[in-house]
């Protein structure tokens, strides 16, 4: 079985590159990597109709976002302020680090 290879990690900023939140810049809230999804958030919201119980007293229509694949997300690097593609560098200790194709700048999650 594939293992999914996925450079992004929670708290990093990424843009909607395709879809209809396509421009959007948000935080990555969680990830699913069985799934290869992400949620982003102010992304993809939809809309779920809930009933009256223990959590929701009321009920109603609730906005939650929806995970999105990960393939229609791009990271954004910190210095260039742009989405960039990434390479994965190792150190001289053994460490993998993440490098902003662009500016060779590090990108800290």
């Amino acid at each position: 079985m594939a293992k999914n290879k996925c450079h992004i990690k929670k708290d990093d900023k990424v843009k909607v590159i395709v879809g209809k939140d396509k421009g959007k810049i948000g935080k990555v809230l969680s990830i699913k990597r069985k799934d290869s999804r992400i949620v982003v958030e102010n992304v993809n919201f939809v809309k779920r109709h809930v009933r009256p119980g223990a959590q929701h007293r009321q009920g109603g229509i609730i906005e939650n976002e929806a995970p999105i694949h990960w393939s229609n997300v791009m990271l954004m690097c910190n210095k260039c302020v742009t989405p960039v593609r990434i390479k994965m560098q190792r150190l001289e200790d053994g460490k993998k680090i993440r490098v902003c194709m662009k500016c060779n700048e590090t990108i800290d999650s």
